[in-house]
């Protein structure tokens, strides 16, 4: 499922693959946008923000627009050579194509799927709290926003994008368990909340450039998480059989003997 790191990367593709190229097609598959046509737009830049991606472009007139679009669970950005088959997802899934002479932009599955101008960016992503693979990253302010909401249980609040932008389910599940802290502790008994965000930045900055995320230093399948994924097995630090429960909408994973509850 994507993460901060996975659009970051995502983006990195797609401005390999398209920027400062000139759009010869593109092709809508979405209603909204369905008779949109970006034939001689110019890609100016590709980029992220939390799990947001940023497609700007200018059009004939060199009026800049941003297309948004947010991955989720199941979004995906594919590049590929022109002629090459698109063969990372069934057609029906298929939301944008967007064609250029060096290579074809394929979205699947995209969610909020929007063409505003580049001024209006803040409209869709201006409630997102600091980025953290991006230049506005502040663990003060994601300190600040977190402890705004006391009584929510961490894992919950980490997951708040308004809080911190990039931290999905994976992220949220590993950083407690590094931090020794049960899913369900409510924030303001978090005994250092900077050293929880602080370490969620960094574990997503290790994984940027790459497409297996791990967090414990080994890409070898099985062996990159310290309990997500995990439920049953035993935990790499105590032997404790890991845990899987639904933490609000999502669920979760931790180890009970290394993750105390607190109150």
């Amino acid at each position: 499922m994507p993460e901060g790191d996975t659009v970051w990367n995502t983006a990195r593709v797609l401005q390999r693959a398209l920027a400062g190229a000139r759009l010869t097609g593109s092709d809508f598959r979405v209603p909204r946008l369905a008779a949109t046509d970006l034939t001689g737009w110019t890609v100016r830049e590709s980029a992220s923000r939390g799990k947001h991606l940023l497609l700007r472009l200018a059009d004939t007139d060199g009026t800049p627009w941003t297309l948004h679009s947010h991955l989720r669970m199941d979004g995906a950005w594919r590049a590929y050579a022109p002629g090459e088959r698109w063969a990372a997802r069934p057609a029906h899934l298929i939301r944008v194509v967007l064609r250029s002479p060096g290579a074809v932009a394929v979205g699947y599955h995209l969610h909020e799927l929007a063409l505003v101008p580049t001024g209006e960016e803040e409209s869709l992503v201006g409630h997102l709290g600091p980025d953290l693979l991006g230049a506005d990253w502040d663990p003060d302010e994601a300190v600040r926003r977190l402890t705004a909401y006391p009584d929510l249980s961490i894992g919950e609040a980490l997951l708040d994008q308004r809080n911190l932008a990039g931290v999905g389910n994976l992220y949220k599940c590993e950083v407690l368990f590094l931090r020794g802290l049960s899913p369900w502790t409510p924030v303001r008994a978090v005994p250092d909340l900077a050293g929880t965000v602080t370490l969620a930045q960094r574990l997503l900055a290790a994984n940027r450039g790459r497409w297996t995320q791990s967090t414990t230093g080994v890409l070898r399948r099985g062996g990159t998480s310290y309990v997500y994924g995990r439920r049953a097995q035993p935990c790499r630090r105590c032997g404790t059989a890991i845990r899987k429960e639904e933490l609000g909408d999502r669920v979760t994973y931790w180890c009970p003997l290394c993750q105390p509850e607190r109150e």
